[in-house]
């Protein structure tokens, strides 16, 4: 059966051969060992699954089931939709709704990228470029790296090659400024979205994690992305909340997170241990919006809740 077959449930074999029956607690016990195992091997944290091992058990005890496959059927969807409603709970946001809503306005639709350091933020925000680009809108990128070497060419090469507007002052300026004049003039142009490029910074690095609070604080943007290295496992899940913590420190904001969307990058080397989505969603409430997978600027696609799961469900 396939619910049996991708969840490798090999304890069901013992259960073949009873007739109409009342899941109990005690039936279940090899099951929830087997899908925490299945988990944890895919990089979800114990405590995520737990809770879903948890869930499903609430969910099958006292169903009624008379096969093998009814069971292992029940179990797999009750696996999926527990791990759906977890990657789906963070409020989700229409993209391109808002943006044509901006449009509409006549103003520039402002999305600010930010994380730490080499995590591909550039790189990202150019596949974002290309990708709102595909959906006919015009974007500027807004320099306001002004602290790495190499940064403010670095964008330039991506803008040619993008046919992107490129809005730069080069270094050792204010970043909040330049920030806000490339939005006064993509007003003035009527370009759809403006996108801030910002230096990478550690969330203990207190000059530059106050630079970033004051560009964010100064303009407001729509959106504020964090870049995040889906490589890095677990530990993503830390770097995240810290990162959070410290802006919502230092901006002394009302707004329940200061980061609305998280760009999962090199999601395509992480092969089937994509627990890391879930552990991200799960502990920030902050949804993934977009996931690079791969080198080139069109290797980037919205996140989808059901292609984790399916990976996750899958056999290894």
């Amino acid at each position: 059966h396939e619910g049996g077959k991708r969840l490798g449930l090999s304890w069901c074999r013992d259960l073949v051969s009873f007739r109409e029956t009342h899941i109990s607690e005690e039936s279940l016990l090899p099951l929830t060992a087997s899908i925490k195992h299945k988990l944890t091997q895919k990089n979800v944290t114990s405590d995520i699954a737990d809770l879903l091992v948890t869930e499903v058990a609430q969910k099958l005890v006292g169903k009624k089931v008379s096969t093998f496959q009814s069971l292992a059927s029940i179990v797999y969807r009750s696996l999926e939709e527990s791990i759906i409603r977890i990657l789906s709970s963070a409020k989700k946001i229409d993209l391109l709704t808002e943006v044509g809503s901006a449009r509409k306005s006549r103003r520039p639709f402002v999305i600010a990228f930010v994380g730490v350091n080499g995590v591909g933020k550039s790189t990202s925000l150019s596949k974002v470029v290309h990708w709102l680009s595909q959906q006919n809108f015009s974007v500027m990128v807004a320099a306001c790296d002004t602290f790495r070497a190499g940064a403010v060419e670095q964008l330039r090469t991506h803008c040619q090659r993008l046919d992107c507007a490129l809005f730069e002052r080069g270094y050792e300026r204010d970043p909040s400024v330049i920030a806000q004049q490339a939005i006064q003039q993509a007003t003035r142009q009527g370009i759809d979205v403006v996108m801030i490029d910002t230096a990478g910074r550690m969330q203990d690095n207190e000059p530059l994690m106050r630079a970033l609070a004051k560009l964010l604080s100064v303009n407001l943007p729509d959106l504020t992305l964090f870049v995040g290295e889906a490589l890095v496992g677990n530990d993503g899940v830390s770097q995240i909340l810290q990162f959070e913590h410290r802006l919502q420190a230092l901006m002394q904001t009302e707004k329940k997170c200061v980061i609305d969307g998280i760009f999962l990058s090199k999601f395509d080397t992480i092969d089937n241990k994509v627990g890391t989505a879930l552990s991200l969603v799960y502990a920030s409430s902050i949804p993934i919006m977009f996931v690079g997978t791969g080198q080139m600027y069109k290797d980037v696609r919205t996140f989808q809740a059901e292609n984790i799961a399916t990976v996750l469900l899958a056999d290894s």
